[in-house]
């Protein structure tokens, strides 16, 4: 488990998966993907996230916020596919549920985890990416000083997919010390 000023990043536990659930059945939320998640989907998906947390030690940590003690979305650390042309890698990701948009909590978990990503995972390197037209996540991206890479076209979707054309955002160790919020 890990603290901010704000937000409790931790392992999932049962209750978070009706939540995330209604959260990838949302198409604002979901916006920025292919399609929504059915509940057993998303079930399984938050399934596997927790069993990754519970393999590695770390991943995409449920966030709450302590006074609420209420599922808010996924932000953390994860290993994208290994179709990805700038694998491997590790990127830091997010999702929120809609109501927890616009106050700073995705930027500060994902602060959070380029923390532990660069002072207990060592790593010398930490990518984001999303599809060209999702500006918000962007925008977290720059306040994390992460800096534009390259466009790319996502593998796993159809070229013809308007969500195809994907930014890749990158931080190293020096850019994240001399920026860390």
């Amino acid at each position: 488990m890990m603290k901010t000023e704000r937000l409790v990043l931790r392992q999932w536990n049962g209750d978070d998966l009706q939540d995330f659930s209604k959260m990838c059945g949302d198409r604002e939320v979901m916006e920025f993907f292919p399609k929504l998640l059915t509940q057993d989907e998303s079930r399984r998906m938050g399934e596997k996230i927790k069993s990754l947390i519970a393999e590695r030690g770390w991943g995409l940590w449920a966030v709450e916020a302590p006074s609420q003690r209420k599922f808010m979305g996924f932000v953390g650390l994860n290993i994208p596919t290994d179709c990805m042309p700038f694998s491997p890698c590790v990127e830091v990701g997010w999702r929120l549920a809609r109501r927890y948009w616009g106050m700073g909590y995705a930027t500060e978990a994902a602060a959070e985890s380029l923390r532990y990503a660069f002072n207990h995972l060592g790593l010398d390197e930490v990518v984001s990416f999303t599809t060209v037209s999702n500006i918000r996540s962007q925008a977290v991206m720059k306040k994390l000083g992460m800096t534009y890479a390259s466009n790319f076209m996502h593998p796993e979707l159809d070229p013809s997919n308007p969500l195809c054309e994907h930014v890749l955002y990158k931080i190293n160790r020096s850019q994240w010390e001399n920026h860390a919020l």
